[in-house]
């Protein structure tokens, strides 16, 4: 499996995100556990959302596997905080990040996490009570590192003000589909264009390959948001011809091709996996080690819709 840098350390660049296994048995967990240590995945990923009421699926993950002290040593646990669905509201108070925290160190049964991310912007955000509940966790060892998704470079500059840690990652939707964080900047300054319109407060990408944060692309085989995948959709005939003959060429699967598109480019990114078919699981993360030509990168990116001025 093929490692992009991670904070101070590297990290696979491909990672199993835990988001449905809410309703998965243990075995089926344990087999999709071991189909991505199989693959090389060592990373996995969990909100304190997920599964329907907080720190559920973390839980699952903890019941299921069991994993013993040694075990636990050989993975990175990434969770986040930060959205509150019985309240409709976003919160990054010192104590609901402290209190969730503590749920989901139980939940995982685990004595520290080591990756720790803000989930979606809070509007309300205090930087110095993020930067005390950072202190606080980094120096009672129950969080190893920190960073943000869904963040813009001026949210993120603005935590900066106070939370003196390296934030190492940004988790952003990013598909083959859904890219304006890419397709936006190519199109910049074109009046009348959809593509050049700015949504993420510009320059996202450059960003944080500026400031050494590792972006995590979410729903990697997603059309849009919630809209179902692209890979076989008959909506994109023309996307999906061009996946199958390169995934032909490189003797992989299509959904191989979809992860490569994400991790050859130079930022470094990471792709969070969302399926729990043990599988699909293999063959995206063979993706990894694809390397895609820059001709084979761009011909993806003018199929799946992208103007290219």
């Amino acid at each position: 499996m093929k490692t992009v840098p991670f904070g101070s350390t590297t990290a696979p660049a491909v990672i199993a995100g835990m988001m449905r296994i809410h309703d998965k048995d243990d075995a089926h967990v344990r087999t999709l556990y071991a189909a991505a240590r199989d693959a090389g995945i060592d990373f996995f990923d969990h909100a304190d959302i997920y599964g329907g009421s907080m720190h559920h699926c973390e839980a699952r993950f903890a019941d299921a596997l069991q994993l013993s002290a040694s075990e636990r040593d050989e993975i990175v646990l990434q969770t986040k905080c930060g959205i509150v669905p019985a309240q409709g509201m976003f919160d990054f108070s010192y104590e609901h990040i402290v209190g969730q925290v503590e749920g989901s160190l139980a939940a995982l049964r685990t004595d520290r996490l080591d990756v720790l991310l803000l989930h979606r912007p809070d509007i309300l955000v205090e930087p110095e009570e993020v930067a005390r509940a950072f202190d606080d966790l980094e120096a009672a060892g129950k969080v190893k590192a920190f960073g943000v998704s869904n963040h813009t470079p001026r949210q993120i500059d603005l935590l900066r003000t106070a939370v003196r840690q390296p934030l190492v990652a940004n988790q952003l939707q990013l598909s083959l589909t859904h890219a304006p964080l890419l397709a936006q900047p190519v199109a910049a300054n074109m009046a009348g264009h959809e593509q050049s319109v700015v949504r993420d407060g510009g320059g996202l990408v450059e960003y944080c390959r500026i400031n050494g944060i590792t972006i995590q692309a979410w729903s990697p085989f997603q059309d849009g948001f919630s809209h179902g995948v692209f890979l076989g959709n008959p909506e994109y005939p023309e996307l999906n011809a061009v996946i199958d003959r390169l995934a032909a060429a490189h003797s992989v699967t299509p959904i191989a091709i979809a992860t490569a598109w994400i991790t050859r480019h130079p930022a470094g990114m990471q792709v969070v996996l969302g399926t729990t078919t043990p599988q699909r699981v293999h063959d995206a993360a063979a993706g990894a080690d694809v390397v895609l030509t820059r001709p084979e990168w761009y011909e993806l990116f003018r199929a799946a819709g992208h103007l290219l001025p």
